[in-house]
């Protein structure tokens, strides 16, 4: 496909189709209440580290790259944190809110169209967004990587499904498999990169699975099982991530 990749700075008038793109992101992952408050923040108040992929025939929004600049290094020397996903945007908009200078860019989000899935696309995003960081004076991306084919497997534990690998010594998992070829090294598990609680009436309207019986609770999408409280009403879904550093 032919695509053209710019920032959201350049291209301001698309901050409105980057998000009517057809996506398969499962309903209780919306629930997040750090991404729910702060992903629109990164395109308005951060669009230079916003990229947007449309189709060069039709004009298209075919894809989407979020990423956020942050100061890792002074915090416990640079290492990643175990909040993974969430721990970066709570860090990324308390630094700009107060003035700390970046010397870390984190990936945040890549998505593609359902139409244009299957390309090669997300991969091209992802070179596109280790240029960007280098453009701006970045040596290091590092990201929280959601690996896509982990929902296939609840059960399988993380830390075991991070290090999994092919005959060619690449990850078994596809996404991080990109990431691996892109340069990336994977560090460490994130084992609480995002939390998702509600009530068992809410996960009922989420996922459409009864939530009925205490316990764990294997819901389409998600990558390890949702605990059930039935007793008191709620369930909570921590996801884990798994920590790729690039190098620029």
């Amino acid at each position: 496909m032919d695509l053209k990749i710019t920032t959201l700075a350049e291209r301001p008038e698309l901050a409105d189709p980057l998000w009517k793109m057809a996506e398969d992101w499962p309903e209780f992952i919306l629930h997040d209440p750090v991404g729910w408050s702060l992903i629109g923040r990164i395109v308005a108040d951060l669009p230079e580290y916003v990229l947007v992929a449309t189709d060069g025939g039709t004009g298209k929004v075919v894809a989407r790259a979020f990423s956020v600049p942050l100061a890792l290094r002074g915090r416990a020397g640079g290492e990643l944190p175990d909040g993974g996903w969430d721990q970066v945007l709570l860090w990324a908009f308390s630094d700009l809110r107060h003035g700390k200078e970046p010397d870390t860019v984190s990936a945040i989000e890549i998505t593609v169209d359902l139409t244009a899935q299957g390309k090669g696309i997300s991969g091209r995003m992802l070179a596109a967004l280790r240029e960007n960081a280098r453009a701006r004076g970045f040596t290091e991306v590092v990201a929280p990587v959601r690996p896509n084919a982990k929902h296939l497997e609840p059960a399988a534990h993380i830390d075991e499904y991070a290090h999994r690998t092919r005959e060619d010594g690449l990850p078994h998992d596809p996404w991080l498999r990109v990431h691996v070829r892109a340069g990336g090294v994977i560090e460490k598990v994130a084992h609480a990169s995002m939390t998702v609680s509600g009530s068992t009436a809410q996960w009922r309207e989420w996922t459409g699975l009864p939530f009925d019986e205490e316990g764990p609770v294997e819901v389409p999408g998600a990558l390890v099982p949702v605990h059930c409280e039935l007793a008191r009403g709620y369930g909570v879904y921590v996801e884990p991530n798994i920590w790729v550093r690039h190098t620029l």
